[in-house]
């Protein structure tokens, strides 16, 4: 299983369907990113009141009363007494008609965060389900979606569960202890209830978050990244992803180059081209260069770096629509990872058939999950190396990126 990433994120928000399910799921990842200074808001959609269903009114009254403060005393016990829960105060046990309301509240509380974390939507309990889906919906576009489940643990079988989308934060001892103590302030959920009733959590449900480690399942967006978002990225920096600067860049150019099986090439396709960093570079190594970005910025930027090279044309069209010329190489640097599963599909399937026979398709991609991203750059190489229409010939699988020249069959 792979570990989680927590580079880059500033701002977390975490959200709950019931007060407990944060601490369970998710207490060594709140200390964690704590520790490291990231701003963590949490959100809590319901009080819990519905815990006990035999209970009355005022029984119900008293409990939520009763659990914030035990989400207070568990969130000392975790040594965050700076994060501060928002209450949506939704009923517990009712989320199910109150999806669009939840959603709502959310998106505002969402903004401007770099990861969103919610309870699984594949949870078997109704709230986590529609707490989790709303996330989905509400989360800004370039954040990072994560989710983690409580009671999978207990209600699901092994092939139920998503492995492939799942990665683990190994907690040290000392989070473990604080973990281990901010569950013991739940103490409305693991002893009996008001009429007898068995503890919510008991020890059996209880072992499944005394674990060294904890699971989140990454939650990718099915649709391709908008143009739109790049386009803000573009409008907020001239080179959003310091290609010009940045040694991982120019070393990922370098590897990229001298992998290349040939010298010279008749015609190189280059959608996605970006500011044209490497436009400039392949120019070099062929007789014409056909390149192309969905976002006007972009293209304004790559058409100056190769002011000057005739043989060079720079043109707005996205994937896989303006994979339409015949080549000799078609090159896919950062790009497939953003497409859907359709998008990506087509988009293979174009570029096998605007190569000609005996051409090289290049692909390098960064190896994490980009927050806009449905998937990794190692699958979508995957679904390149089992083309039967493409042989694999030059693979490099880097610290950072992943990289393959294929054959043309």
């Amino acid at each position: 299983m792979k570990p989680l990433d927590l580079r880059g994120i500033r701002r977390a928000t975490i959200v709950a369907a019931h007060p407990d399910d944060e601490t369970l799921g998710a207490a060594g990842l709140i200390q964690r990113l704590h520790a490291e200074g990231v701003e963590i808001s949490l959100v809590i959609a319901t009080d819990g009141e519905a815990a006990f269903p035999r209970s009355d009114s005022g029984e119900r009254r008293r409990l939520a009363s009763v659990r914030r403060a035990e989400l207070a005393d568990s969130l000392a016990a975790l040594g965050v007494h700076d994060v501060e829960p928002v209450w949506l105060g939704l009923p517990d046990s009712g989320l199910h008609e109150r999806g669009e309301q939840l959603r709502s509240a959310l998106t505002e509380l969402l903004r401007g965060s770099d990861l969103c974390l919610a309870p699984w939507p594949g949870d078997p309990h109704p709230d986590h389900c529609e707490t989790g889906l709303a996330m989905l919906r509400a989360a800004p576009e370039g954040a990072q979606r994560w989710s983690y489940p409580i009671w999978m643990w207990h209600w699901l079988e092994p092939d139920e569960i998503p492995w492939q989308r799942a990665f683990s934060l190994t907690l040290t001892e000392q989070e473990r202890t604080a973990k281990a103590g901010a569950i013991k302030a739940f103490t409305s959920q693991t002893s009996a209830g008001p009429h007898g009733e068995e503890p919510i959590l008991p020890p059996e449900v209880l072992t499944h978050f005394d674990r060294p480690d904890e699971i989140f399942f990454r939650e990718p967006r099915r649709e391709s990244a908008s143009p739109q978002r790049f386009a803000e990225l573009y409008r907020a920096s001239p080179d959003p992803w310091e290609t010009g600067k940045r040694w991982y860049e120019r070393r990922k150019r370098a590897v990229a180059l001298a992998a290349l099986p040939r010298e010279h090439y008749g015609t190189i396709l280059e959608p996605a081209c970006g500011n044209g960093n490497l436009t400039r570079e392949l120019a070099v190594r062929c007789d014409r260069l056909v390149a192309f970005d969905p976002v006007a910025e972009a293209v304004e930027a790559a058409r100056a770096a190769v002011a000057g090279l005739s043989h060079v044309e720079v043109s707005r069209a996205a994937l896989p629509e303006g994979l339409s010329t015949d080549a000799d190489l078609v090159v896919h640097s950062e790009i497939l990872y953003y497409l859907s599963d359709a998008d990506l599909g087509e988009t293979i399937r174009r570029s096998v058939s605007v190569l000609r026979p005996g051409g090289h398709l290049l692909a390098v991609h960064w190896k994490p999950w980009a927050p806009e991203a449905p998937r990794d750059g190692w699958d979508a190489h995957q679904r390149l190396i089992d083309h039967p229409d493409l042989e694999p010939l030059v693979a490099h699988d880097d610290e950072e990126f992943v990289l393959h020249v294929l054959k043309r069959r």
